[in-house]
C-alpha cells in the first residue's frame, strides 16, 4: 500500500503542476492581452492580483483534494487588511502559492527567472510584481507598493531553505522595514515531510503525505526594534540578524506538524 500510495501521489503531483502550468499559459496568452486593454496600470495590476489569488486558491484546493498535501492555517485573520509587510520562511516551492492564496491584493518580490519562464511571465507581468534585480530601486518599489495598500510578501532568505541548514537572511527585507518604518507580519511555515525543497525534483515525493502548517504571528512593531539599535549605519545588518534569530526560535517553537 505504501508503494501504491507514493506512486499515486507522484502522479497527482504531476497532474497538479501540469494544471498550474496550463493556467500560467492561459494567463499569458488570453488574460494578459485582455487586461492590457485597460489603460491604467494600477487597475490592471489590481484585477490581475485578484485573478491570481483565486487561481492560487484553486491550486491549493486541488493539491489538498488530490491528496498531495494537507494544509492547516492558524490565525489567518491576522493577514486581513491592507498595506501589510508579510515576512515568511521558505521551506517549500509552494509557500508563495499558499500565502498568496490567503492574502488580498498580494504583491511580492520575484526572481528575474520568473519573468523569462513561459509558465509564469504572464502572471508576473500582468500583476506588476517587483523584480528582485531592480537594484537600489527595489526598496523604493516595495515601499510604494505598501503605500498603495498592497500586502507585500517577502521571503527574507531569497530562496528556499535547504533541509537541515540554518536560516540565512538577506538584508532586503530589513532595509525595507527600516527605511519605510513599516511593521512586520511574520508567517511561519512548518512541513512534516521535506517536499518540494531546494535541490529536490517535484517527482521525489515523501514517504507520507506532507502536512503543511501556516502560523500567522502577531504584528511586530518596528519602532521599538529600531530604537534598540540607534546606529543607523548598522540597522539593516542588526535587524537581519534579529529576524534570523526570531524566525529560528519561532520555527522551533511551533515544530514540524504531525504527518
Amino acid at each position: 500500500m505504501g508503494a501504491l500510495d507514493r506512486a499515486y501521489r507522484t502522479c497527482a503531483t504531476g497532474f497538479c503542476f501540469a494544471t498550474f502550468g496550463a493556467g500560467g499559459l492561459a494567463i499569458a496568452l488570453v488574460v494578459l492581452p485582455l487586461l492590457f486593454l485597460i489603460p491604467r496600470a494600477e487597475q490592471r495590476h489590481r484585477l490581475a492580483r485578484i485573478l491570481i489569488r483565486q487561481l492560487f486558491r484553486f491550486f491549493v484546493a486541488l493539491m489538498s483534494a488530490t491528496g498531495v498535501l494537507r494544509l492547516t492555517v492558524h490565525d489567518a485573520a491576522r493577514l486581513g487588511g491592507r498595506g501589510r509587510f508579510i515576512l515568511a520562511n521558505h521551506p517549500s516551492l509552494i509557500d508563495v502559492v499558499i500565502l498568496m492564496s490567503l492574502v488580498e491584493q498580494p504583491d511580492c518580490i520575484v526572481k528575474s527567472a520568473l519573468w523569462r519562464n513561459p509558465f509564469t511571465w504572464g502572471a508576473v507581468k500582468t500583476a506588476g510584481f517587483i523584480d528582485n534585480q531592480t537594484g537600489p530601486e527595489l526598496v523604493a518599489a516595495a515601499l510604494d507598493s505598501l503605500r498603495a495598500g498592497n500586502n507585500l510578501i517577502v521571503f527574507p532568505e531569497g530562496t528556499r531553505t535547504r533541509p537541515g541548514a540554518p536560516l540565512s537572511f538577506q538584508r532586503g527585507a530589513a532595509n525595507i522595514a527600516a527605511r519605510g518604518r513599516v511593521d512586520l507580519t511574520p508567517v511561519i511555515f512548518t512541513v512534516s515531510e521535506p517536499t518540494l525543497t531546494k535541490g529536490y525534483p517535484w517527482y521525489r515525493v515523501p514517504r507520507r503525505r506532507p502536512q503543511f502548517s501556516v502560523h500567522v504571528l502577531p504584528v511586530v512593531p518596528i519602532e521599538p526594534l529600531l530604537a534598540s539599535e540607534p546606529a543607523h549605519v548598522h540597522r539593516a545588518r542588526w535587524l537581519t540578524e534579529w529576524l534570523e534569530e526570531f524566525f529560528t526560535m519561532e520555527i522551533a517553537r511551533h515544530g514540524p506538524p504531525a504527518g
